[in-house]
This record gives C-alpha cells, structure tokens and sequence, in this order.
C-alpha cells in the first residue's frame, strides 16, 4: 500500500526551532519599561509630570460619584485586589503544575509573588501618603505610591495573557489583549475613584508592573529556551514519528 502523502512533514512530537522573540528584544523592553517605572515614581515622588494633575484628577473624580458607580467601582477593585489576584495567581500555577507546565506555573506564581514584594519595598520606601481620608470611600492603610492593585492586576492579567497566546488566532489574539487592557485600567482607575489613590500612584503601578512582568517573561522565556521548548507552540520536542504501519 502507498504510503499518504505527509502534508506536515515535521509532526507535533518532532524536534522544533526555538521561534520566540530575539533575547535581544526581551531584554530592550524589559530595560525601557524599568527606566518608564523610574521616571513614573520619580514624577510621582517630586510632583512633577503626570503628577501635577493629581489633585484635579481626584477632584473631578470625586464629583463623578454616583451610588451605581460607586457600587461598581468597589466590585471590580476587591476583584482586582493584591489579595484575588494572589489567588488567581495560585490557582493558575497549580493548574499549570498539575498539567506538567512546571515553568510556566512558576511564572505565575513567581512574578506574582516577586510584584508584591517590589511594590511593597517601593512604598515602604518612598512612603507617600495617600490621599485625604474624609474623601475614601473604602479603607486603605499601607502607603500610597505605587498603588498595589495597579501593579499586580499588570503582573498576573499580563503572565495569564502571555501563557495564553501561543496557538491563537489573530482574532483570539486582539480579543484577549483588550480584555486584558480594559480590566488592567478599570482597576487603577476605580482606585482613584474611591479616593484611595492619587492618579500617578495609579500611572507608577502599571509602570512599575509592566517593568516587572517583562523581567519576568524575559528570565521565564531564556529558561524554556534552554529546556527545548518551542515559545509558540509550548510543546516540548519528543522522538520523531516513524512512518505508520502497514494498513495502518
């Protein structure tokens, strides 16, 4: 019997190239965004830049108020709390682990981890206050800058967001990065909405996220690298298949 003719020559158990981004790139990004992060917190810290609209941003968001928005504003900010992103970060790693993509649950779970002592080193030190408490409309006690919820909700919405992008169609692709840019937002904003925030606070978190999460995905994808797995596919390269058996 003639064999079928093999319109994918190269089958999914066979050895694959590594076609991720240049290392290079990873690297350009991750050093861009930290210098971002540096410039945020800096503004932030002297009252320059961005900062300068601080106090108009709150005011205005003040007046916005409504009970609906309000309402709102507090379900997606306990949603999108250092707390319930640490266990969606959870959750995901031990999916992942359970499912033998050990590298990737300690993305999840060591960039999360890794964020919440950055962002907590960066407010212990840079101790700004936060806004007026008579403004708050929900309890805040730890510093103010960088805002906590901005920074994780970048971390782990990002390393969710990169897992799930090899294999996707370009629709797919697009659908899922606005997803992810929309909740990353609404969660900062709605910190500056319940008065618990100052807007720099908000711009220097997702600065300082982004800053981090690129480290992260930079380290993440060098290890996968050098174990052989292929960055758009995440499939590890096995035995090259043999032709099928007779009448097979």
């Amino acid at each position: 019997m003639a064999r079928p003719i093999d319109d994918h020559p190269a089958g999914l158990n066979e050895p694959v190239p590594l076609r991720g981004p240049r290392p290079g790139l990873g690297v350009a990004v991750a050093v861009l965004l930290g210098l971002a992060a540096l410039a945020g917190l800096w503004a932030a810290f002297t009252g320059v830049g961005p900062a300068q609209l601080d106090a108009a941003v709150l005011d205005e968001s003040v007046e916005s108020r409504t009970d609906l928005l309000t309402a709102a504003a507090v379900t997606v900010t306990h949603l999108g709390s250092t707390a319930a992103m640490a266990v969606l970060a959870i959750a995901s790693g031990i999916r992942l682990w359970r499912t033998d993509r050990r590298a990737d649950a300690v993305l999840v779970i060591g960039a999360m981890a890794g964020a919440q002592l950055v962002f907590r080193g960066l407010k212990e030190l840079l101790d700004r206050p936060r806004p007026p408490e008579d403004g708050r409309l929900v309890h805040a006690v730890s510093e103010s800058l960088p805002s906590g919820h901005a920074t994780t909700a970048v971390v782990v919405i990002g390393t969710l967001l990169v897992l799930a992008w090899p294999g996707r169609t370009p629709p797919v692709r697009a659908g899922l990065v606005a997803a992810a840019t929309v909740w990353v937002g609404a969660v900062g904003l709605t910190r500056i909405y319940l008065g618990v925030h100052w807007f720099s606070d908000v711009i220097a978190g997702w600065l300082v996220g982004g800053a981090w999460l690129a480290i992260c995905v930079v380290v993440w994808s060098r290890w996968r690298a050098r174990a052989g797995v292929d960055l758009t596919t995440a499939r590890l390269p096995g035995p090259q298949q043999g032709p099928p058996p007779p009448g097979g």
